[in-house]
Parts: C-alpha cells; sequence; structure tokens
C-alpha cells in the first residue's frame, strides 16, 4: 500500500527531471582554428594592364604603288616574312641603267689604263714629258673612281629593288591591313600594318609610393624579409578572377614617381603561348613582396566587425567559453587575413557557427580545415561573378 502510495511521486519526479533536461540544450558546435606563427610571403594585389614585348609599325623604305598583300591579317608572321609588294618594274628599271653606267665606267677606266701604260712608256724614254705622263695617272684614278661611283650607284638601285618587297621586321601578330593595292606608298611615312610580340608578353602595373615606403620601413625593421629577385612570384588574376596558369617574373620597379598620381610603375613578364593575354587587357597582378617568418593569420570570415567599426573575433577560452577579442588586422590575401596585434599562438578563433551563441556562451569546439576555406572561398567567388 505504501509503494502504490510513493508511485505518483517518483512519476512526477521522473517527469519533472525530463522537463530540466529538455530546458538545457547541449552546448552548440562552432568550428575553430587554432591559431599558429608561421612563414607567409606577403602578397599585394595591383591594378594593370597587359603590353606588347615589342610593337613595330611596318613603314615602306621605297615610295611606289602597292600591287600585292602577302599575308593573312591577324596571322603570326617571322622576322624576315614578305608582307607587301611595291611595283618593282621602276627600280629594276634603275638596275639595268646602273649596270650599263657600271660597264660605260669599265671600259673608260680600261681606256684609261691603255693611256696611262703608253704615256709611261714615252716618258721613260724621253719623248713624252713628265707633265703628260702626270695627266695619264690622274686620268686612270678618275676612271677608277667613276667605275665605284657607278658600282655603288648600282648597289642602290638594288637595294632599292629589295626593298620594293615590304618584310617584318619583328616575330609577332600581324594586325589589320592598313592599304589596299593601287594605293601609293610613301617612304619611311605611310604605315602599312602594325606587328605586335605576344610571347612573352608584358604586364605592367602601378604601386603607390606609400606602400613602397611602408614594404621599406618593414625590411628596414626587421618585421619582413627580402625574398630575393629571382625568386619573387608574379601572378595574374583574369578579368573572371581565375588565375592565369603561368608564373612570370618581376623586370624592374621604376626609379621614379608619377607627379600626377603618385605611382610608381612596375613591369612582369609572362610566357604567352597559347595567346591567352592580349594587349589593353585589364588584370590584377599579384606580388610576392617579402616574407614574414612568423605571421599571424586567420580565415576571412573569422573577423568580425563591431559597432565602432573596429576588427574583432570570437575566441574559445579553455572553459569552452565565448570571449570577443578586439585585433588589429594587415593585409588579406586569397582569403586569408593578416593579424598584426591581438593574438598570439594557441588561440582558439572561431570560424563558422556565429548564429549559434553570444559572447559568454559555453560551445563545443570542433577543427576546421584550410580545405573548407578553400571550398568556401570558391564557393564565395561563384556568387559574385
Amino acid at each position: 500500500m505504501m509503494l502504490a502510495a510513493f508511485a505518483p511521486l517518483l512519476a512526477g519526479c521522473e517527469e519533472s527531471s525530463s522537463a530540466v533536461s529538455a530546458a538545457q540544450p547541449a552546448d552548440p558546435d562552432v568550428s575553430i582554428v587554432v591559431v599558429k606563427q608561421q612563414a607567409r610571403a606577403v602578397v599585394r594585389e595591383l591594378p594593370g594592364r597587359i603590353a606588347p614585348t615589342r610593337v613595330s609599325d611596318v613603314r615602306p623604305r621605297v615610295s611606289g604603288i602597292v600591287v600585292e598583300r602577302l599575308f593573312r591579317q591577324g596571322s603570326e608572321v617571322k622576322a624576315g616574312d614578305a608582307l607587301y609588294r611595291i611595283d618593282p618594274r621602276p627600280f629594276e628599271v634603275e638596275v639595268m641603267a646602273n649596270e650599263a653606267a657600271v660597264a660605260k665606267a669599265e671600259a673608260g677606266l680600261m681606256q684609261a689604263k691603255q693611256q696611262a701604260h703608253r704615256i709611261a712608256t714615252l716618258t721613260s724614254q724621253r719623248a713624252a714629258p713628265e707633265a703628260e705622263n702626270e695627266k695619264a695617272v690622274a686620268a686612270e684614278r678618275q676612271a677608277h673612281a667613276e667605275v665605284e661611283g657607278r658600282k655603288a650607284d648600282l648597289a642602290r638601285a638594288k637595294l632599292n629593288l629589295d626593298y620594293a618587297t615590304v618584310r617584318a621586321p619583328i616575330d609577332g601578330v600581324v594586325g589589320a591591313a592598313l592599304v589596299s593595292e593601287g594605293a601609293l606608298a610613301v617612304q619611311n611615312e605611310t604605315n602599312l600594318a602594325t606587328i605586335q610580340q605576344l610571347d612573352p608578353i608584358y604586364a605592367d602595373f602601378t604601386q603607390s609610393v606609400n606602400e613602397l615606403n611602408q614594404l621599406r620601413r618593414a625590411f628596414e625593421s626587421g618585421d619582413l624579409d627580402r625574398i630575393e629577385a629571382d625568386a619573387v612570384k608574379v601572378r595574374l588574376v583574369l578579368d573572371d578572377n581565375t588565375l592565369y596558369s603561368l608564373d612570370g617574373k618581376l623586370l624592374f620597379s621604376e626609379a621614379k614617381v608619377d607627379a600626377h598620381t603618385g605611382q610608381v610603375t612596375l613591369r612582369g613578364e609572362f610566357r604567352n603561348p597559347k595567346r591567352e593575354l592580349l594587349p589593353g587587357m585589364y588584370v590584377r597582378v599579384r606580388l610576392d613582396q617579402g616574407l614574414d617568418s612568423d605571421a599571424i593569420a586567420v580565415p576571412q570570415q573569422a573577423i568580425q566587425r563591431n559597432g565602432g567599426g573596429g576588427s574583432e573575433v570570437f575566441v574559445v577560452k579553455d572553459d569552452n567559453r565565448i570571449a570577443v577579442q578586439p585585433v588589429r588586422t594587415g593585409s588579406v590575401q586569397d582569403g586569408i587575413w593578416f593579424v598584426t596585434d591581438g593574438l598570439k599562438a594557441g588561440d582558439k578563433v572561431v570560424v563558422e557557427g556565429f548564429q549559434k551563441f553570444a559572447a559568454g556562451d559555453k560551445v563545443k569546439p570542433q577543427s576546421w580545415s584550410e580545405a573548407d576555406a578553400t571550398a568556401d572561398n570558391r564557393h564565395a567567388q561563384k556568387l559574385t561573378r
């Protein structure tokens, strides 16, 4: 009877216990990264444009009427390939006339030599005065000079005949034909076509002198280590946010500042075997400018903004409770923020699950891998396109 009397009380206790457990939900799962110091390259992303390695305007070296175009517009050409043919007949006639002039001068030279020989013989026999001998020697020399002059005229005429075939001065891609058959090409004036060398190709980009000064001071203070020029990586980000497949090399940085923009011009060189890069294309250039040997970095989504506009992160303490930690950030690259102040090695920074807690709450931390970061970044890039 007593057991029967206590049964309703026991049942009530069990129901009360279940209600208490239901009122206390399990700690929420959050993804974290454990901060560690490691060497990271300091990468700057700078605006730039593609430029050809060499540009040549094809101009005629003789004047005449264009009779034939020998190239396909937009095609690859090699140095020395024939591009246009100017009417060669006037130059052929000039060559023939100069060949005749050379033959005439050589005949005159032969006559002068014979005359000089006769006069020299008579002079040696005292049958002719010395003055006549001197005249004969001078006449022979003049005849020889006449031959050389006519040969030079012939060489010039042959050169002009060769120039009647306009050839490519450099390797590259030839653009549109700027004249057609029947047009008059004026020596050294008429632009017949333009050739651009596209492999390799340049990327010209600019950086503010203020950033360069900050970089220099970081090197001097030891905050950053220099990267040897040969080891500097230069990469291109195309307009669709994809990385160009081939890395380039840094050629130079101008030693002067543009007075209007306060920018310094830099140049990178890239292989362009598939002609994916074309002159005038807008690109973003990623340049390794230094090495931070003990950098602290966290995924981009870990950085939050407070009401005052400052940066902060949520840190999981040893008791698994959330605390707010103000930080100072540097640059961001590849979805990673550099943190210059506020974090130390070993701190547990929340990366995902912000909507599940408030500061002071107890959470259940789980490790977050960089593979997840890569996937998230790719997903974010697709959404922004």
